[in-house]
């Protein structure tokens, strides 16, 4: 490095003197903020000379370094016994980020601390770029080609982790470069020694265990915050996966305080969940979950992306900050990019941060003897592609999360997390935000199960009554298209058509007769045998002559009956005109000049116009249809059938209106153990954790979520799915909080038989009780350890309902309802939301001890 390196020799330079250096350098003082810089330091930083004093260095000039392995460090040293920490950041600048060695050290005098910043010559942000000019220089565009990139094995990961990497016996076949920034206690090459010479004893048996259990495959992972034996006492977050017959340990230095890097934020999982269960709409709930996950993480901009059957991308809901100036709500997206092997990756490993877009990658540095790349998919620092760091980058984007969405073991689309800058999230933050997203799911699948069945229920009950028509006529054709219930109501449409023996029935407008039998001659002709139902919402794209008539059928459902395939029936929708505004052209991946551009540069709004194509067929109502030419199939086979059949066939119909019960209790069964394992995941992390404050707040929030899932239980036992017994509900709930108290701590529950109410005011009363029984177990317990709360439920002459929850302590104390409360207050807080959600009173007295009375 030129120049000057000590601390002395920095003090001692003249004004002249330090301005001429020709490495960059900053004087902090403790808490970051700049004393002082010469020119080279505000060349690297982007700034004016005289615009660095004043300013925090670590937050607003570098937020590259703004993470532990930078800022963390630099103040541990402050704490300690002084700074003296390297590392290698990325500086933002035009037009190409650069990258630059920082020395931390302080100085002689007390509280003043220098930092050198040595660039760094290694083309940074030009991995992207070169990558897509060999692409370019190998072959024309290929939509296939970014599927073809090797993502799980890039052979790095980000800067801000360390990897480990060992075969079934534990011992290390790999490790990231960066390897001594952990401090292991050993000397010499890592490539052949145990981990138990490298970590914890104590860890290195529960990874043994474990991975003998299977533990720790697909997904599976042991963890542990530490601090490693070594002379900086760093603490790091250590987690364990094995996959591909290997082992990896990935050491993340982790923040020493949780307010170091910005406020700690208070974060209630059960207060964001029941927002999430308000939602009502597919709409509503991704706003709300977007406007959560962003308040969670701090980024930017939080959008939810949605897939179409075609995997191209909407996004459909966005939470961002007031001068975020791209918004991409509306938008669709090509599904090039994400392509299939993205896709496929990110429905095993289901969430990614990148803090900067532009740090430098770390490589993996492997035995010689490995016959194979080491496979990072669940890595949770894994480097991300060139070309996708290359993309974000066009889009103005530098930290990122990446987050699936996972309806029904499909990727339903994706959150999405975008900062301007390099941004840093700490791990208990990352984690929220991965179990909001699963909420997000459960509920998901929840509000589009019921749209579903309640869409179904109407065309299964018209399906019935065509079948009885069936039943009762000898010409098919007739009870299809004659009389008050037509094909027509099946789905709704205004024009179909009936092919029986070469004779065309029509209903509506459609095509022509003429034109409607070469439609049939075609789909015999290309579609095999074994294909009986062919649906499209643009026939013209797949068979020219429809262009004719895109007017009246551009959409189409056509099903074969028999398979001579002498009779066809036939749905059409007229064309709809559209638009569809596209984030960049999705139809020109090239330049002017015929090169390619991988990753797209334009993420301008493209307005697309869309003819000859209809609106898109549910996808269940191709099935719905084939069901219905096989009863036609019946009739016209009438002579060699019993008409039991027919008769069984319709009994079987109507048994699917009596099934809506059983699959609404299924829905509520499965909301049920989705909250139970949440509960579950909650009480293992307040197992875990040592802080008496984090264990508190990890068992109420597992009580609230168990609160809610006793709900639906009492829903899928329920003679009514419209309304909760809430005594047997509460009574259940009482013995669960029970069971999670001490052995002094019991609850007694008096109730009314059969007080029903609706399911809105079941959850709002559960998450009530919740939270008196557990204050009660809080605050009335005596120093024996003893606490009795009394809980009675009774109904009203007006219909309503008074719970009571009393406890056998010294009661409330005068002018309570004032004071500041002991811990965060969130459990009153939410009573009070709960009671205005169901318009609700609460009484309060001490009888003797604190008994509160609410009235529904």
């Amino acid at each position: 490095m030129p120049g000057p390196r000590t601390v002395t020799a920095y003090e001692s330079l003249s004004p002249e003197d330090f301005d001429g250096l020709a490495d960059g350098v900053v004087r902090l003082d403790d808490a970051g903020i700049v004393l002082a810089g010469n020119p080279a330091a505000a060349s690297l930083l982007g700034v004016p000379v005289g615009a660095m004093a004043g300013r925090d260095f670590f937050r607003d000039l570098a937020p590259g370094a703004n993470v532990p392995r930078g800022y963390g460090r630099f103040l541990a040293g402050v704490r300690g016994s002084g700074v003296d920490a390297n590392g290698t950041f990325a500086f933002d600048q035009a037009p190409r980020p650069v990258r630059a060695d920082l020395h931390m050290v302080s100085a002689e005098h007390p509280g003043v601390h220098w930092i050198t910043m040595t660039p760094v010559a290694d083309g940074i942000g030009r991995e992207g770029i070169a990558e897509v000019q060999r692409r370019v220089r190998a072959r024309p565009v290929d939509a296939s080609q970014c599927e073809r990139e090797p993502i799980h094995v890039p052979g790095s990961i980000q800067p801000d982790a360390i990897l480990l990497v060992a075969d079934a016996t534990l011992g290390v076949v790999a490790h990231s470069a960066n390897v001594a920034d952990a401090h292991l206690p050993v000397d010499g090459p890592l490539i052949g020694r145990g981990l138990d010479a490298l970590l914890p004893a104590s860890f290195v048996d529960e990874i043994r265990s474990a991975l003998a259990a299977g533990g720790l495959a697909e997904g599976g992972f042991v963890d542990r915050t530490m601090r490693l034996p070594d002379a900086t006492g760093e603490p790091f977050l250590v987690v364990c996966h094995a996959h591909a017959g290997r082992v990896l340990v990935e050491l993340e230095p982790v923040p020493e305080r949780s307010d170091d890097f910005g406020p700690a934020r208070s974060v209630s999982t059960g207060v964001a969940v029941a927002r999430l269960r308000n939602a009502g709409t597919v709409a509503e709930v991704a706003a709300a979950a977007a406007r959560e996950i962003r308040s969670v993480t701090g980024f930017e901009s939080v959008l939810v992306y949605r897939f179409d059957p075609d995997w191209n991308g909407e996004a459909i809901a966005e939470d961002m900050v007031p001068d975020w100036s791209r918004s991409l709500l509306g938008l669709h997206f090509p599904a090039s990019d994400i392509p299939a092997q993205a896709r496929a990756l990110y429905l095993r490993s289901r969430i990614r941060f990148v803090t900067d877009r532009d740090g430098a990658q770390v490589p993996i540095l492997a035995d010689a003897r490995l016959d194979a790349p080491i496979d990072l998919s669940f890595a949770q620092h894994r480097s991300l592609s060139p070309i996708h760091l290359e993309y974000q980058r066009n889009l103005g984007v530098n930290g990122s999360m990446s987050a699936s969405i996972i309806v029904g073991g499909v990727l339903w689309g994706m959150m999405i997390g975008h900062h301007r800058r390099p941004h840093y999230v700490r791990p208990a933050m990352r984690a929220v935000a991965a179990l909001l997203t699963d909420a997000f799911a459960m509920r998901l699948q929840e509000v589009e199960g019921r749209l579903l069945w309640e869409d179904q229920q109407a065309h299964v009950a018209t399906q019935v009554r065509l079948v009885r028509k069936l039943t009762q006529s000898n010409d098919f054709v007739d009870a299809l298209t004659v009389g008050e219930t037509t094909m027509l109501d099946l789905f709704d449409t205004a024009a179909a058509a009936v092919v029986s023996a070469g004779k065309v029935t029509l209903m509506g407008t459609t095509p022509g007769p003429d034109e409607v039998l070469a439609l049939r001659d075609w789909l015999a002709s290309t579609h095999p045998s074994e294909d009986t139902s062919f649906v499209t919402h643009a026939l013209s794209a797949q068979y020219e002559p429809a262009t004719r008539f895109a007017d009246r059928a551009s959409g189409l459902i056509a099903v074969f009956v028999d398979d001579a395939r002498d009779h066809l029936l036939m749905w059409f929708k007229p064309e709809v005109p559209s638009t569809v505004s596209w984030s960049g052209d999705p139809n020109k991946p090239v330049e002017p000049d015929g090169t390619a551009v991988l990753p797209r540069r334009s993420f301008e709004r493209w307005v697309e116009e869309r003819r000859r194509q209809s609106t898109r067929w549910a996808s269940w109502k191709a099935p719905f249809a084939s069901s219905l030419a096989q009863v036609v199939e019946g009739v016209v086979l009438r002579q060699r059938r019993m008409i039991d059949d027919l008769t069984g066939l319709l009994a079987e119909k109507e048994r699917l209106l009596e099934q809506k019960d059983v699959l609404s209790r299924e829905i509520d069964h499965r909301v049920k153990n989705s909250l139970q394992i949440v509960s579950a995941f909650l009480q293992m992390q307040q197992r875990q954790t040592e802080d008496l404050a984090a264990k508190q707040a990890f068992a109420e929030t597992s009580a609230r979520v168990m609160s809610v899932a006793r709900v639906h239980d009492s829903l899928y036992q329920a003679e009514n799915l419209e309304e909760v017994d809430l005594g047997q509900t509460i009574e259940i709930l009482c013995q669960d909080l029970s069971g999670m108290a001490g052995d002094g701590q019991t609850v007694g529950i008096v109730t009314d038989a059969k007080v029903m109410v609706p399911y809105r005011k079941a959850v709002a009363l559960s998450l009530i009780a919740t939270e008196l029984v557990t204050n009660a177990f809080k605050y009335a317990t005596t120093a024996a350890g003893t606490a009795r709360v009394e809980v009675s439920i009774y109904g009203q002459d007006d219909g309503g309902v008074r719970m009571r929850v009393c406890d056998d302590g010294e009661g409330l104390p005068e002018g309570w309802a004032e004071r500041k409360p002991k811990g965060t207050g969130l459990g009153m807080r939410l009573v009070r939301a709960m009671l205005d959600q169901i318009d609700a009173r609460l009484e309060v007295s001490n009888d003797p001890g604190a008994c509160f009375t609410v009235y529904a």
